[in-house]
């Protein structure tokens, strides 16, 4: 039963870590070809899988209660990340089963290595379009290169929004 459990929840993580890296991606497509739509639903899209996830890592973590319990074993109830609690429910499966287990988590571990580097290379991405930008401003504008204060007082940062005259004298 344990064995069961542990596998379905696996597989459906690592499906939804599948389609995650496929939503990744279409967002990294959205946001270079300027689709702002398509990049909010894909984000929408993305907080679904989030959730779903979060779902199934509640599921994971009742199953390790219940094993810790049917083991019974004192070393289990130290303070053990997922990763060391997966491995002591593993060692105590038959070896094909364990195989089969280790291999599903192997897969997940892999597919969530992609997902981080396609976030990574989309913040690099758009760190330095914003980079290139206030730097294009800056040189654009040179007038706007010392600080620039609100009607308030406040620091105003040098952004890409309009620049108001006022005509009135």
């Amino acid at each position: 039963m344990i064995y069961e459990n542990c596998k379905e929840i696996l597989l459906k993580e690592f499906e939804l870590i599948q389609n995650a890296v496929a939503i990744q991606e279409k967002i990294r497509l959205a946001v270079t070809d300027r689709q702002w739509t398509a990049f909010e639903d894909n984000l929408s899209a993305m907080n679904a899988v989030e959730i779903k996830l979060n779902e199934l890592e509640n599921e994971r973590e009742k199953l390790f209660e219940v094993f810790k319990t049917i083991v019974r074993e004192q070393y289990f109830t130290e303070n053990l990340d997922d990763k060391a609690r997966f491995f002591m429910l593993t060692s105590q499966l038959p070896k094909d089963q364990q195989n089969d287990l280790v291999s599903i988590y192997r897969g997940l571990k892999t597919e969530s290595i992609k997902l981080k580097m396609a976030n990574e290379n989309l913040l690099a991405y758009l760190n330095e379009v914003t980079t290139t930008l206030r730097e294009f401003v800056n040189l654009a504008f040179l007038e706007r290169g010392g600080k620039m204060y609100t009607k308030k007082g406040m620091h105003f940062s040098h952004d890409m929004s309009s620049m108001v005259l006022n005509q009135s004298f």
